[in-house]
């Protein structure tokens, strides 16, 4: 089968790249079929993600691509990475007591819809240990109290490191993870947060939404950073609501807008779709 690969571009918005690049990919016998950029005019940043192949009757070697692609990448001061679109990305999930974004991504993953590879799933409760040894995926318990939470972050970038975990996916894990930990994930891990943020932020939000009579409520996937659910937006996902619901009904609901927010934005993250622009993201979907 055609093997692809898939290049992502950041770097200072000028004229010529786009050119630099496909003549480039051209002359080393390669075809691109899918190729999209953007220009942040707001802050001077281009984004560039291309998916190609070596054309048939040119076999050419990824690996010296790769180093010549060098020399172009330097004349644009470029940030670029080059991923095989075959590799499945290395993917921890983390959960505690609910089990529906967890199960939703256990089934998308069957139906060849999440291409990755789960290395663990970490729980700091036992409840969904049972859902882990059906699928036969190393279940790790990692109990998490003011004393030993310290200990088990240390524990599970130990796992990180000895799985190659290259994703880390916060499934509804109830945990607040320490400044240390958000930065030595910075980039490679996503929480689902069940509100639409920037509203409702912290504990409880469809709570608060049933406070405030929301006619809409809503799921986000972002990035995990330091501040508590304030990291780059990757995906939202809302649904209509109205007077009748109470909390416990906004609850039910809400776990649809979860669990397709959340898979969505795994999605984009594995297939190298998403590219972090300082607070924002951008996404070739």
């Amino acid at each position: 089968m055609t093997q692809n690969y898939i290049l992502t571009i950041s770097c200072p918005a000028t004229s010529g790249i786009v050119a630099a690049v496909s003549s480039y990919l051209a002359q080393s016998g390669c075809y691109i079929s899918e190729l999209a950029q953007f220009d942040d005019e707001s802050n001077g940043t281009f984004f560039m993600r291309a998916v190609f192949r070596f054309n048939e009757a040119k076999t050419g070697s990824i690996d010296k691509l790769r180093t010549d692609f060098g020399s172009i990448a330097n004349d644009f001061a470029m940030q670029w990475k080059l991923y095989s679109a075959a590799q499945p990305m290395k993917v921890l999930l983390m959960v505690s007591k609910f089990d529906h974004c967890l199960a939703d991504l256990l089934y998308r993953h069957h139906k060849g819809q999440l291409h990755i590879q789960i290395t663990a799933i970490v729980s700091n409760h036992l409840d969904l240990r049972p859902m882990a040894e059906r699928e036969g995926i190393r279940f790790i318990y990692l109990p998490v109290t003011p004393e030993t939470k310290d200990q088990q972050e240390a524990e599970l970038l130990k796992v990180v490191a000895e799985t190659e975990t290259e994703l880390v996916v916060l499934a509804r894990y109830m945990q607040i993870l320490s400044n240390n930990l958000c930065k030595q994930l910075a980039g490679r891990a996503i929480n689902i947060h069940h509100s639409f943020l920037p509203g409702f932020k912290g504990a409880k939000p469809y709570h608060q939404a049933f406070e405030r009579g929301v006619k809409l409520i809503g799921a986000t996937a972002h990035y995990v950073t330091s501040d508590l659910d304030e990291g780059p937006i990757i995906e939202q996902e809302v649904q209509r609501v109205d007077h009748v619901l109470q909390p416990e009904g906004l609850v039910a609901i809400g776990r649809d807008t979860e669990t397709v927010a959340l898979s969505r934005a795994v999605k984009f993250h594995t297939e190298h779709r998403v590219f972090l622009n300082r607070d924002r993201t951008v996404i070739f979907r």
